[in-house]
């Protein structure tokens, strides 16, 4: 892939300096990148006590290894990569298992009449504003998140709270991209049917 970053790019200056010895430079990476790596390992890792110990592993690897960035994605994708291989590392000792989820034969990931598009699912909360507050309505919401399956979970996060594009998450998952619209359209779809079953079709 071909460097898309210029020599003045704020990761390049940012990199640079940490290798040239500048540790507030790699405090303000940690700060830049916290709240990414963060959703990775909560959404991963079951256990609460372990999430900081995982959390500055990932941050420990970060630094040794940021000569082997290349700047062939975004910084805070590489960091993200890292957090995601370190919490499938830690699951494997630990016998858990993080399950891919895959289509089923002939599902139609793109099924407009079954999944919930990007559109209504960003727009939720403004459906049901008449019988929430909005307070409210982000716990719902955030509740039916956290009753998916860990994959699920993780990529709704990514693609709809952190805003990332397919590609990133691709770089993050090492999923392909066809892979992930699939499992962001069945975790759609969960979110959906959980929704409407806990709160009725006619509330949404």
């Amino acid at each position: 892939m071909n460097d898309q970053h210029t020599d003045n790019s704020p990761d390049r200056i940012l990199v640079n300096k940490v290798l040239s010895g500048n540790t507030d430079a790699f405090a303000i990476i940690i700060k830049n990148t916290e709240g990414l790596v963060a959703q990775v390992v909560y959404k991963m890792i079951p256990n609460n006590e372990d999430r900081k110990d995982i959390a500055q592993d990932v941050y420990l690897k970060a630094f040794h290894q940021l000569q082997q960035f290349r700047f062939q994605s975004k910084l805070s994708t590489w960091i993200a990569r890292i957090a995601y291989n370190t919490c499938l590392n830690y699951l494997e000792k630990k016998r858990l298992f993080f399950p891919p989820y895959a289509p089923a034969a002939g599902e139609d990931a793109e099924d407009p009449l079954e999944v919930l598009s990007n559109q209504q699912l960003d727009n939720l909360t403004s459906e049901t504003e008449k019988l929430f507050s909005q307070k409210e309505l982000a716990a719902i919401l955030q509740a039916a998140i956290e009753q998916l399956p860990p994959l699920y979970r993780l990529l709704i996060i990514l693609f709809h709270n952190q805003e990332l594009s397919y590609i990133e998450i691709a770089q993050i998952t090492q999923l392909p991209g066809g892979t992930i619209k699939s499992y962001l359209s069945r975790a759609r779809k969960t979110l959906r049917d959980n929704l409407l079953l806990t709160y009725k079709k006619e509330a949404l």
